[in-house]
């Protein structure tokens, strides 16, 4: 019956995470932009959140506030990259060094807890949903809206320039577009959905913690990779839910790593 549960608690943290790795897939893949902000983003997501549910703001307004937070720090290094020349990687971990202590700032400390504040999470609790299926749910939830909203965004005019970009800059750039423009989007979007879930994982876990997002890169890239592994040359619809199951396998593993370790 514990495997169970791993397997349940592999797959609640996996959705969870799958939010990060759509948004490292927006950059990564479509973008072909290797962006290092992540690590700091999602961080920031969680500080946000956490601090902004202790003060009594709503958990959903919590979380749409620290998407904005994350939004303009994908920002910043779009601006390091295209105004200052800065190549992406150098961008990216100039970037994630000054939310370090920005982060640091937002929360007061190192370590910011929730214990017994209202949460997304235990207001589903509220509504009869069991506890260990409550954080399944909500990261389901917004699983599947994400993947259907960015499905549709790919679809519009932007959301084929932005892919055009990551493809070939050159016709781009022929067609008379400003490839820059599309970089700095594709990096605001991207964070923005790395922001958002690091103050979900906050929410879930119950506190925020500086160092909660070291090892994001790894994490995305893990879950990207198993995603084009399981859904080879599919339409974007199914990389997108693809990178959602690669996060979710990535996640039961190490459960099931984890159980045998210790047994």
């Amino acid at each position: 019956m514990s495997w169970l549960w791993d397997i349940q608690g592999g797959a609640t943290l996996g959705v969870i995470w799958a939010i990060m790795a759509l948004g490292l897939y927006l950059t990564y893949r479509v973008l072909n932009y290797a962006d290092l902000t992540v690590d700091g983003s999602l961080t920031l997501g969680g500080a946000i959140s956490a601090v902004c549910v202790a003060a009594g703001v709503s958990p959903i307004l919590a979380i749409l506030i620290a998407t904005v937070g994350g939004m303009m720090a994908g920002s910043v290094t779009g601006f390091l990259h295209t105004k200052f020349k800065i190549p992406d990687l150098l961008a990216g971990i100039l970037t994630q060094f000054a939310l370090y202590s920005i982060n640091l700032r937002i929360m007061g400390k190192a370590n910011f807890g929730l214990l017994n504040e209202v949460t997304l999470f235990s207001q589903i609790k509220e509504l009869g949903v069991p506890s260990k299926w409550a954080g399944l749910l909500v990261g389901v939830v917004f699983a599947v809206v994400l993947i259907i909203a960015v499905y549709c965004f790919f679809g519009t005019e932007i959301g084929c320039a932005l892919r055009a970009t990551g493809n070939n800059p050159h016709m781009v750039r022929a067609m008379g577009a400003n490839t820059k423009v599309y970089i700095v989007l594709g990096l605001i979007v991207g964070n923005g959905l790395v922001a958002m879930s690091g103050a979900l994982l906050a929410q879930y876990q119950g506190y925020a913690d500086i160092n909660m997002g070291v090892g994001t890169i790894v994490i995305g890239l893990a879950a990207i990779m198993i995603g084009e592994v399981l859904f080879s040359k599919k339409t974007y619809f199914h990389r997108l839910a693809g990178v959602v199951i690669g996060s979710i396998v990535y996640r039961i593993i190490i459960a099931f790593v984890l159980r045998i370790s210790l047994t």
